[in-house]
């Protein structure tokens, strides 16, 4: 008689160096509420509790934008927080913010790690090889699993040159069936879980085109799923971001068939008692940043998020203090999903790293009526299209100085209806002066006479907030779907 062997599965997702527990939005009916949650000590005293009650039934995977996002990530390019992830024994991960820092770093990085970076889509430019290995296979619960990464494929199509410096990324769709294969074949695997950054709709669509895939971890669009979705026989779960929210899952297998599931979103709140030896770490690591970190540089009567896809409070925020410093009313950013909400009261300089970790100069350019059409329906495009595989968001680009008003459900290149600026119809031939950060603000291809200002983003809000606070930052209807 067969044996049904029981597995958990634990899943971290885009918890962009969020060690340490910070404010996080949820809502109840039309109201938005702040509530303290995360840290990766919470975490790993979670992990600890479920592995001694289930020993060698527990696997523990990273879908990756883990050590980007915050002050001490990006201040040590990563390197502060290998102590920590090496301590919360995570079985793999996938990546894509991890490439931020150059790719010869990333690998360098992943070596210092006890568990492998999995990715079946990036290449070596010069060789063609992989650049990571493509899975692993690990046993637990007498089960052999197959575990294949699939990271971002967008890091060399939107994001900064350098992020992909002698690499090229595929979506991975092809490459999988034939991972699949080999580990049934060869391997002899009894499950095979999927590890990856491509996104909730990309995966979605993923597990539709690919036989053969048990469990698919899904990372990047940072959905918080209080029930994992089966999809063509694939079972799908995302687990939100910033570490507020662990995925969990509990299956009965039997025969290498999952006969039984139970799915539970974990919120990373108070009831969870840190680990201590990860507090200290994350102490010490912090103590030398705390005093500049702390320092009040405002304070806001609205609550500052990023959790909105056409326009957020946060965002209205940085665009208003790099037009305020530029001198330029018309201003771009990109749509990031990152940073966690700042609710009203006091603005830090720990707040400030959340809203722009990368702290780019201030640019400007001089940009045709024409070319703002033409960016703007290619964001659009990338955020809404109907074929998951062509969205390449973050969210729709963050604007100021202009109104635009669209159809979601037009086609490519067909969504806008009206375009505004400074309240007068767009002139395709007039040349606007614009002001940005990075190229996915404004990407290379659009504008001319591109200059940084000398300004970083940060210093650019700590000058608008000494300027105006308390500050009141409310939507403005920039960009409209009707």
């Amino acid at each position: 008689m067969s044996q049904v062997k029981k597995l958990i599965i634990l899943q971290m997702n885009d918890s962009h160096g969020y060690i340490e527990p910070h404010p996080e939005l949820y809502w109840q009916g039309n109201q938005e509420f702040f509530k303290t949650a995360g840290g990766y000590a919470r975490i790993t005293s979670l992990f600890k509790q479920i592995r001694e009650e289930n020993p060698e039934k527990v696997i523990a995977l990273d879908n990756g934008d883990t050590v980007h996002g915050t002050f001490p990530a990006v201040n040590s390019k990563g390197n502060s927080l290998i102590p920590i992830l090496n301590k919360m024994a995570f079985d793999a991960m996938t990546a894509h913010w991890e490439f931020a820092y150059g790719p010869d770093h990333f690998k360098e990085f992943s070596s210092k790690l006890i568990y492998p970076t999995l990715a079946i889509n990036c290449y070596e430019k010069a060789s063609n090889k992989l650049f990571f290995p493509p899975y692993c296979v690990i046993e637990r619960s007498g089960l052999r699993l197959g575990i294949v990464g699939v990271a971002s494929n967008i890091v060399d199509k939107t994001m900064p040159e350098h992020f992909s410096k002698g690499i090229y990324f595929s979506l991975g769709n092809e490459e999988l069936p034939v991972y699949i294969n080999k580990l049934r074949k060869h391997e002899k695997v009894d499950l095979i879980i999927i590890l990856s950054h491509l996104g909730y709709p990309q995966d979605l669509k993923l597990s539709q085109e690919v036989k053969g895939i048990d469990i698919l971890l899904s990372g990047h669009t940072h959905n918080r799923l209080y029930n994992a979705v089966t999809s063509n026989g694939t079972i799908v779960m995302q687990s939100g971001c910033h570490g507020s929210f662990i995925g969990r899952l509990d299956l009965q297998v039997e025969d290498g068939k999952i006969v039984d599931v139970k799915h539970e979103l974990v919120n990373i709140d108070e009831k969870i008692k840190a680990d201590e030896e990860i507090e200290l770490i994350i102490n010490n690591l912090m103590s030398p940043h705390k005093e500049m970190l702390s320092i009040v540089v405002g304070s806001t009567q609205t609550a500052l998020n990023r959790y909105r896809v056409l326009e957020t409070t946060m965002d209205n925020l940085l665009l208003k203090s790099i037009a305020y410093v530029s001198g330029i009313n018309l201003a771009f950013s990109n749509g990031w999903r990152y940073g966690a909400p700042i609710p009203p009261g006091p603005i830090t300089m720990n707040d400030l790293w959340n809203i722009i970790p990368t702290n780019p100069p201030i640019s400007t350019c001089e940009i045709t009526g024409s070319e703002l059409w033409e960016m703007m329906e290619e964001n659009l495009e990338k955020v809404f299209s109907c074929d998951p595989y062509k969205q390449m968001g973050g969210y729709v680009k963050r604007c100021l100085g202009l109104n635009l008003y669209f159809k979601i459900e037009n086609p490519a290149g067909k969504r806008i209806q009206e375009f505004y600026v400074d309240k007068e119809k767009i002139n395709p031939e007039k040349v606007y002066q614009a002001c940005f950060l990075t190229s996915q603000g404004i990407p290379e291809r659009y504008g001319r006479k591109r200059k940084n200002i000398g300004v970083t983003a940060i210093e650019g809000l700590k000058l608008y907030l000494a300027k105006y606070s308390p500050i009141t930052m409310e939507m403005m209807d920039t960009i409209v779907p009707i």
